[in-house]
């Protein structure tokens, strides 16, 4: 894919920018700065639609929002497995809200992009707190309260989100619910009984025996896309991990799942290494860049949706390999300053991820006798 079917710019003088600003003040908000044709009226730009449609859900629980803000086919991606059609969204929601019915939404930042004639996308950042007062797929109420982050990409037109990437830190959830997440994953795995090829040539990094693709910057001076591309290609295809520093401002800080706050090249080198240990061969597709400039010309905020695709053959972050395929979705927010990356949030579901490592792929009876139909006799 080449490099415009990746990057995205969205104009954060065009909205009313969220950051760290308190939402006391920001539904004070009067200025209309951007055209939302197709959108309700109350609705000043798309930042305060994802802004406003969050917190009439989820803080008033009104749930009947969904039916005006979400398409009746929307596709919803939750690491590996997908919900569809909006039937399934509100319940869904329902029965979080049941598990979790004092849940609060902090949002945190809005990354965006597009247009009311094409669509928008945003890439939402919020941090999420409960109590578990109610029965949920986890099992039975713990009554403890948890903190999460979550991120949520979205494709909306005409008012209507059409497709979204959720992304919630399910492990450090369960965590704190007080249950063993290995123990959990077990039980939530699903066991295949199919000899039918699952993954049609899992990807790797290398295509066939040819080192990794080099990406060029098309620019002589700093430019947010092309150091973006460049530091992924770095560190997540080649595996440079001594070139951190190239990227990174030397006490930057990566929030990483289960409340994780690495700062500085050591303990962020730690984290890649261990991450990498675990599917050493495994492919990294980027899906989409969305970039913010803030104010300054050397301050950005950038979403990366990213895939990272291949075997867990390898003892690291994930433990012990168990050879089966995973597919993880990850959702990263950077802020750039002046040329290097000061503050990272690195999401992935690590539940999601451990219930593919004790998936069970298992033959019927019928299957094995078909794959090797002389067994039998052998046997006698």
């Amino acid at each position: 894919m080449t490099r415009d079917h990746l990057l995205f710019f969205g104009d954060s003088s065009k909205v009313n920018a969220v950051y760290n600003r308190d939402l006391n003040e920001f539904v004070q908000n009067t200025e209309r700065k951007q055209n939302m044709e197709g959108f309700d009226p109350d609705y000043l730009d798309f930042v305060d639609y994802i802004t406003k449609m969050t917190h009439r859900i989820w803080e008033e629980k009104g749930i009947g929002y969904i039916y005006k803000s979400f398409h009746h086919g929307v596709t919803m991606h939750h690491g590996s497995t997908s919900t569809k059609g909006i039937a399934a969204i509100v319940a869904r929601n329902l029965q979080t809200l049941h598990a979790f019915p004092d849940r609060r939404l902090i949002g945190e930042n809005v990354i965006w992009s597009g247009n009311d004639k094409e669509g928008f996308y945003s890439s939402h950042r919020m941090l999420s707190t409960a109590t578990n007062l109610g029965e949920s797929s986890f099992g039975p109420a713990t009554y403890r309260k948890v903190t999460y982050m979550s991120i949520v990409d979205t494709f909306v037109f005409a008012n209507r989100i059409v497709e979204g990437w959720q992304i919630r830190d399910n492990l450090h959830l369960v965590r704190q619910l007080g249950l063993d997440p290995h123990e959990l994953a077990k039980k939530m795995a699903p066991v295949v009984k199919s000899t039918e090829q699952k993954h049609f040539g899992l990807p790797e990094t290398l295509e066939g025996q040819f080192e990794p693709p080099v990406y060029k910057p098309i620019h002589e001076e700093f430019e947010i896309g092309d150091f973006i591309l460049s530091m992924y290609n770095t560190i997540w295809e080649w595996k440079f991990f001594n070139r951190i520093g190239e990227f990174y401002a030397k006490n930057a800080v990566v929030h990483f799942i289960c409340d994780q706050h690495l700062t500085g090249y050591d303990q962020i080198q730690g984290l890649w290494i261990s991450l990498f240990a675990s599917l050493p061969n495994a492919a990294f597709v980027i899906e989409r860049v969305t970039c913010n400039q803030r104010g300054g010309d050397d301050d950005w905020d950038v979403a990366v949706r990213w895939r990272w695709q291949g075997l867990h053959e390898g003892y690291g972050y994930f433990g012990k390999p168990s050879g089966n395929p995973v597919d993880i979705m990850g959702i990263s927010n950077l802020r750039v300053i002046a040329g290097k990356i000061a503050e990272e949030w690195l999401l992935i579901d690590g539940l999601d991820v451990l219930k593919q490592i004790y998936t069970r792929y298992e033959q019927t009876r019928s299957q094995a006798e078909e794959l090797n139909p002389a067994r039998e006799q052998c046997a006698d």
